[in-house]
């Protein structure tokens, strides 16, 4: 394709990878039916009293994401997801490191840009459906999001997270 052609985005092509144990390589989360992320913005409004317009400012996020999985076994994933919400784990116990990974924006090199954030895990459903076993709820942050970039040594099945920019490709 020419240089500067609009191409529309994949769902496919925005990956979520999450820590398994110690690290440090994220495991790509695979068999979500749904994971779709809720800003929730805090906004702060007032009204000048020598304006005819309010003004609206964002003050902060409650960003959540919402998300469905057919339970899968030999999934370390899900795995861990589904212990957590069986067993009713509570505050640390119950948090996930997750990493979003933009492959449609990777260098030459690889490298794609990424955003990490700690997730407390909460549970909705499990069970819900005839077919497979489905575990329902949202990841809600618990800490602040972390720029940087992933790579890839096995086509995305797992990626390391570097914080900062991305390294100037030659």
């Amino acid at each position: 394709m020419p240089e500067g052609t609009k191409t529309l985005v994949g769902r496919h092509q925005r990956l979520a990878f999450m820590m398994v144990g110690e690290g440090p390589e994220y495991t790509r989360m695979t068999g979500f039916t749904s994971m779709s992320e809720g800003k929730e913005a805090q906004e702060y409004s007032r009204r000048y009293v020598d304006e005819s317009t309010e003004r609206t400012d964002v003050t902060g996020y409650a960003t959540a994401v919402e998300f469905e999985f057919d339970r899968y076994t030999n999934d370390p994933v899900q795995q861990q997801i589904g212990e957590m919400i069986d067993d009713e784990k509570t505050g640390t116990d119950a948090q996930v490191k997750i990493v979003s990974v933009d492959i449609f924006d990777a260098d030459a090199s690889g490298n794609a840009p990424a955003r990490l954030r700690t997730y407390s895990v909460i549970p909705d459903t499990v069970g819900d459906g005839t077919d497979a076993l489905v575990y329902s709820g949202s990841f809600s942050a618990a800490s602040d999001m972390t720029k940087g970039y992933c790579t890839s040594e096995d086509n995305w099945q797992t990626c390391t997270f570097t914080e900062g920019d991305m390294p100037e490709t030659v």
